[in-house]
């Protein structure tokens, strides 16, 4: 029987935006101010500081992505304490902490949250009828994976 996650009426959701999307990610959110002052937000360092003040919301903030906050947003996705994830990355730059940002991906998906990773995508997540509801989501079993057996 699979295990389920119920995720409330009131969501929390991760905020988390490259340097050079930013902007666009300040643009979108004043643009649904209403509807993310509905829901717990939690963003990495500066993308949290900048959403604060231009949404006069408060915002959980953790680390700046490149000093471990990618990381504790995965933490927190993998103790289920994140119920969604908007993240404006920037397909045209390398990142110095690639591999936390991909970390962190592999985290939503493996856990099985809805992740907006672009405009349109978080216009349609925020816009479903499973934002203003509660919802349940299945969590994926581990179990096989956690009592496979290891060789030396």
């Amino acid at each position: 029987m699979p295990k389920i996650k119920k995720l409330a009426i009131n969501k929390r959701i991760a905020m988390v935006a490259h340097d050079n999307r930013k902007a666009d990610l300040i643009e979108w959110a004043t643009a649904n101010k209403e509807h993310l002052a509905q829901h717990d937000l939690i963003a990495t360092g500066t993308t949290g500081k900048l959403l604060e003040q231009m949404l006069g919301v408060p915002v959980k903030r953790v680390l700046s992505g490149p000093l471990g906050g990618d990381q504790q947003l995965g933490a927190m996705i993998a103790t289920g304490d994140i119920d969604v994830m908007i993240f404006f990355w920037d397909p045209m730059e390398a990142q110095p902490h690639d591999s936390d940002v991909k970390a962190l991906l592999r985290l939503g998906v493996a856990w099985n949250i809805p992740m907006a990773m672009d405009r349109a995508t978080a216009d349609f997540l925020m816009t479903s009828p499973y934002m203003k509801s509660e919802y349940e989501a299945d969590v994926p079993d581990y179990t096989g994976y956690l009592s496979r057996g290891i060789h030396t």
